[in-house]
């Protein structure tokens, strides 16, 4: 029978897939309906303009996963008033950092959106007022992102998945009111946008305050409790900074050798790519505040246990959902967005392949934040990520075609991989041997029976009317993932605990 852990962790998951259904059906109609009403050009600024404060969007998960961290370790130890201070020094933090944020922003953005981004000169000035808006949005997120902290640490994802399927029906009423609205709609989208933050931020900040006792914010300063987060931060910034810089940078290179245009297709495939990846993510996030309670309790085979399974699982739900998309990407854009923006199609395949390799790696992350020695994993994981920039612009300016900087960056998120598990050898003996037997050699078992059955069912149903050859292929890669998950990606006692699972939800459904 499956433990009291692992059912929690069931429960958890189930909310977060949930909100994920919720949250992405509403947000690919969001992203037609502003497409459509913003126009190519302008969504292209919106995502450019917006992905240069985007840069710095990598403090709201760094700060949330430092102080989830923090939290998690001493809910291990149960140090009660611990809590209250790490979150009241944690509220300190952030603001400090989005104060400092928002300074440097504003000395900066005036040079570069004049004279680096390839923006036309009549939108220049809303592109400047939708940099201000963004720019004050992150800043509000980052100052309350210790309340999320406290939810994920807590294992409370019910009221997660609640906030953020209001959020995106926000969004989508933002989306409505572009659309009909007159005057300057970029500028209009910018604004209401910020407003949405405002609001949720809000929600976030009340539903703390009322659950969690160490929700109460009153100044507090420690300098060895200030030392312990600052270095667990800062060497996580450094990883995170980095892989911002790969998205964002990428996004500029790609503005400066192709334009606007293109950065729209980059867009979608980001979007495409957040929405199915969450679902995956989700596992991740329901099971990082377990591991790092084992660590902090000594269960170490408990936390290897957890640390396999949401590999390998994470991957294979993921697998799930991009299969359908990787066979039928340019239909799915087409059912999507009506106008499809060029080079989309070849984004989203070579950018799902990427998130594919990458949701491996999550669950390392969460060991290596339960160990909390981040300094020689974030120095080599953030030097190999930013080499994608250099490397990309060379081969941009020798003339390689824009899908070559989603090649180079699958290659190196493979080279991180491996670096990732021989790190953690090297830190808590991790079993390297039996992590490639039981995981990585699985999924790829798996990928290769589901290019081969997927494959030959294309070339089969060439002759059949559109309609039909849309909806048999999708039907084809759903089933053949299901089967072959169940019969090559999971073990005997894997099968079992996933039928105990769907009888259990079965009975309390009927009763």
């Amino acid at each position: 029978m499956p433990s009291e852990n692992t059912r929690r962790i069931a429960k958890n998951t189930g909310f977060l897939y949930v909100r994920m259904l919720l949250t992405m059906g509403v947000a690919f109609y969001t992203s037609r309906v502003v497409l459509n009403a913003l126009g190519v050009e302008d969504y292209g600024i919106y995502n450019v303009v917006g992905g240069v404060v985007a840069m710095f969007s990598f403090l709201t998960g760094m700060f949330t996963s430092a102080t989830q961290r923090f939290l998690n370790y001493e809910m291990g130890l149960g140090n009660q008033e611990r809590l209250k201070e790490i979150f009241s020094m944690s509220i300190t933090l952030n603001a400090m950092i989005a104060v400092l944020i928002v300074l440097v922003s504003e000395i900066a953005s005036l040079w570069f959106i004049n004279h680096k981004l390839v923006i036309p000169g009549d939108r220049l000035t809303a592109a400047h007022w939708v940099f201000q808006f963004s720019l004050l949005a992150m800043a509000v997120t980052i100052v309350s992102t210790p309340y999320n902290a406290v939810i994920i640490a807590h294992e409370r994802m019910s009221a997660f998945a609640y906030i953020s399927v209001a959020e995106c029906l926000l969004k989508l009423g933002v989306a409505v009111v572009i659309a009909f609205c007159g005057g300057d709609k970029l500028i209009i989208y910018g604004a209401l946008l910020l407003a949405v933050a405002v609001i949720v931020r809000g929600i976030y900040t009340v539903y703390c305050k009322r659950k969690f006792h160490e929700c109460h914010y009153k100044f507090y300063w420690n300098r060895t409790l200030f030392r312990e987060m600052g270095t667990f931060a800062g060497w996580d910034m450094y990883g995170n900074f980095a892989f911002v810089m790969i998205t964002q940078g990428v996004n500029m290179l790609l503005n400066m050798f192709f334009g606007p245009a293109v950065n729209a297709s980059r867009a979608i495939a980001v979007q495409i790519q957040m929405a199915i990846q969450g679902f995956a993510t989700n596992f991740t996030m329901a099971v990082e505040p377990r591991i790092i309670l084992d660590y902090a309790q000594g269960k170490r085979e408990e936390m290897l246990r957890l640390i396999f399974l949401s590999s390998k699982f994470s991957f294979l739900l993921l697998l799930l959902l991009c299969c359908p998309v990787l066979v039928e990407t340019e239909n799915i854009l087409k059912i999507w967005l009506g106008q499809v923006p060029g080079y989309s199609v070849i984004f989203v395949r070579l950018i799902l392949i990427q998130t594919l390799i990458r949701i491996l790696q999550n669950p390392f992350h969460s060991a290596l934040h339960a160990i909390g020695k981040m300094r020689k994993y974030q120095l080599l994981n953030g030097s190999l990520l930013l080499l994608n920039i250099p490397l990309s612009y060379v081969l941009l300016d020798q003339g390689a075609d824009a899908p070559i900087v989603f090649v180079i960056s699958i290659i190196m998120t493979i080279i991180v991989l491996f670096m990732l598990l021989y790190l953690l050898k090297d830190m808590i003996d991790f079993p390297v041997g039996r992590y490639i037997k039981e995981v990585l050699q699985t999924v790829v078992y798996v990928c290769i029976c589901l290019f081969t059955l997927n494959i030959c069912f294309i070339y089969l149903s060439q002759d059949f009317t559109n309609y039909i050859r849309f909806f048999s292929r999708v039907a084809v890669a759903l089933g053949s993932t299901l089967v072959v998950i169940w019969f090559v990606g999971m073990q005997s006692t894997e099968r079992k605990m996933v039928i105990s699972y769907v009888n259990t939800a079965l009975k309390k459904f009927v009763r």
